[in-house]
């Protein structure tokens, strides 16, 4: 059963560097084709989801003794994995509307689909170095998207996207070497591949911990290494959406996970420096991301500087070092990624429609939208944690994680996180009383032409609303099988 790993990983890389072969007859034939390989590969997904138990570790390459390429099915891979497979679809579907105004499909597409099968081989990698290789892939195939339509913003988003990125990756590079040097083995172990270490040595560790978090701490945007991802709100949104719900973002963060849990281990961190360190970082970054969030005024933006807050939750739980912090990490990992694709799809609705990109510009436009700004005020419940959303149940597993964790950086954390979700409501709230209640002297004649976009967003955006209530409402499956996975 091993074989499965390869296919979810090689198929969409594979058929999206077709789609600029294939002479496609027109739009629908290629959009068909679009749809049937992200639903196959989901597929795929779920086939490897289902008979994990049944799959040991598949080493495909040797790049030199005791270092393979090597794919798994763990816990931590089939959570991150069923996310993948839920969201790509939807946001496919929604880039086939959105992309008509942007042109150069082919191209983007190409890429689009190319970053599917990547994203789901960092996903199922069985060791850091498979890992790395997969996240450095990444940042290579995405730059094309993030610079789509080469107009000199999309350019220096892309130049800082990059610069960022291989600063980063300097640093996660010279862990995994330290690593390989030290414990011979860069293999995922939960619990770590250090047992014993004390003293100076144990202290050194500390330091290559340290650095190997902030280097992939660059692609979950931790304060102060944040910069690049505002800068890429200049993308079209199909991309921002993944970019920040699934593809980019969410490797960094899975991947700190793993650097944490599966290569140092928290008996090597747990009560250090190290830990404390990580813990304040990621409180600061909440409080930062919510500010300028409240403070910023371009819509995608404001929704990019609450991921940047967002991350950080995840950071936070994941820092706690206990089983708890890791299930309220993974729980807001999850339940915040399909928040956030809902928000960035309303924001690209309004900017590729009707060409607003401030949230100074939308006085009414809820009553006209109803479907679209009916999806954000569901999805703005949710980033706030309001029950009975899935925003809700992964923040009070955040919160109670912490309060069994105890000590200063994690009551300060909750703090924070009470204090983010009241700037959350501000920013959110802002923006929906806009939306909806303009004001008595309003004009309705200057939006007479506004509606709902068509079929191809509006489906994504009505699945994803109910999504954020049912599973809400039934969250206490998905936290319990994501328990289940981090024992």
């Amino acid at each position: 059963m091993n074989f499965l790993l390869i296919f979810p990983i090689l198929f969409p890389i594979i058929s999206g560097a077709l789609v600029s072969l294939i002479g496609f007859k027109n739009r629908k034939a290629r959009n068909i084709y679009l749809l049937a390989v992200t639903l196959i590969n989901s597929f795929l997904i779920l086939l490897v989801l289902l008979n994990a138990d049944k799959i040991d570790s598949l080493h495909f390459m040797n790049i030199s003794k005791g270092l393979p390429l090597a794919l798994s099915a763990d816990g931590m891979s089939r959570i991150f994995a069923g996310l993948i497979a839920l969201l790509w679809p939807i946001a496919v579907s929604y880039a086939i509307e959105y992309m008509v105004h942007e042109g150069g499909e082919n191209t983007f597409y190409t890429f689009y689909l190319i970053t599917y099968g990547v994203t789901c081989g960092l996903a199922f990698s069985d060791n850091l170095l498979t890992l790395y290789l997969f996240y450095e892939f990444l940042t290579l195939i995405t730059l094309p998207i993030v610079m789509h339509g080469m107009k000199e913003k999309n350019i220096a988003a892309g130049r800082k996207y990059v610069l960022y990125s291989i600063g980063g990756a300097a640093f996660a590079f010279i862990g995994m070497v330290v690593v390989l040097n030290q414990a011979g083995t860069t293999e995922f172990l939960y619990g770590g591949v250090f047992n014993g270490l004390e003293g100076s040595e144990a202290d050194i560790m500390r330091m290559i911990f340290v650095m190997t978090f902030f280097g992939f701490g660059v692609k979950a945007a931790i304060f102060p290494l944040h910069g690049w991802l505002p800068s890429a709100s200049v993308a079209p949104t199909p991309v921002t959406a993944l970019l920040h719900a699934v593809a980019v973002v969410n490797c960094g963060a899975f991947a700190i996970i793993r650097v944490i849990y599966y290569i140092f281990g928290t008996e090597l961190l747990y009560g250090t420096w190290a830990q404390n360190l990580c813990l304040i970082m990621s409180v600061v970054t909440i409080i930062f991301g919510s500010s300028m969030a409240l403070k910023e005024q371009h819509f995608k933006r404001r929704l990019a500087y609450s991921t940047i807050s967002n991350l950080s939750y995840m950071l936070f739980g994941a820092s706690l070092m206990t089983p708890e912090g890791l299930t309220g990490s993974l729980s807001h990992f999850v339940f915040h990624g399909i928040i956030k694709i809902t928000l960035f799809f309303v924001a690209g609705i309004v900017l590729c429609k009707y060409e607003k990109a401030y949230v100074d510009e939308l006085y009414g436009y809820g009553r006209k939208m109803k479907i679209t700004f009916g999806a954000f005020t569901v999805a703005g419940l949710g980033l706030m944690g309001i029950p009975p959303t899935i925003g809700f149940a992964s923040k009070w597993q955040l919160i109670t994680g912490a309060a069994k964790s105890g000590g200063v950086p994690a009551t300060v954390g909750i703090l924070a996180i009470l204090v983010s979700a009241v700037l959350t409501a501000l920013y959110i709230f802002s923006l929906i009383f806009r939306a909806y209640f303009p004001g008595s002297g309003f004009d309705n004649e200057t939006i007479s032409d506004v509606k709902d976009p068509g079929l191809f967003m509006k489906v994504p955006l009505i699945i994803l609303s109910v999504l954020i209530i049912v599973l809400g409402i039934f969250s206490s499956y998905i936290v319990d099988y994501i328990s289940k996975a981090v024992h």
